[in-house]
């Protein structure tokens, strides 16, 4: 059976791709001047680990990826490579590259706009996951083993 837009997830697809570019369009828009040296290092380290979730979760996901929270009819359960680590690793790469992005432009409007996308992200994440559970009877057994987007921790 073919979903349509709303019923795949499409007004969270919507949202998403809004607050990605105002992130990207603020960094420049609205830079800091806070001159601590020490900020480049944590802005590349945050690079490194959003490009690494983002590049791995998506060269594993492979045919399942899609840009709906839906799962798409036929795919199959991931739990290799990053997604040992995290269940969705794909937003927490953009939670990563935001922060990076806006540490790098030292701009308090592009690390709280980060920080709307993060919380956009938690609940669009809470709803893909209850799609996730009924599409795959093994995913609630995976989701107690797997934390959601921070190793370990979340």
């Amino acid at each position: 059976m073919k979903r349509g837009f709303v019923e795949r997830g499409g007004w969270w697809v919507l949202g998403q791709s809004v607050l990605m570019p105002l992130v990207v369009a603020l960094g420049p828009l609205t830079p800091g001047d806070w001159h601590w040296p020490e900020l480049r290092f944590l802005a590349w380290a945050l690079f490194a680990l959003g490009a690494s979730f983002g590049i791995g979760g998506a060269w594993v996901l492979g045919r399942n990826r899609t840009v709906f929270p839906h799962p798409n009819e036929g795919s199959q359960l991931v739990r290799h490579g990053v997604y040992r680590f995290v269940r969705h690793p794909l937003y927490a790469s953009l939670m990563w590259l935001s922060a990076g992005w806006g540490v790098v432009w030292e701009s308090w409007p592009t690390l709280l706009t980060g920080l709307l996308l993060t919380v956009f992200l938690i609940f669009k994440s809470h709803r893909e996951e209850r799609w996730l559970r009924a599409h795959f009877p093994d995913y609630a057994d995976y989701a107690r083993h797997v934390r959601r987007l921070i190793p370990w921790l979340y």
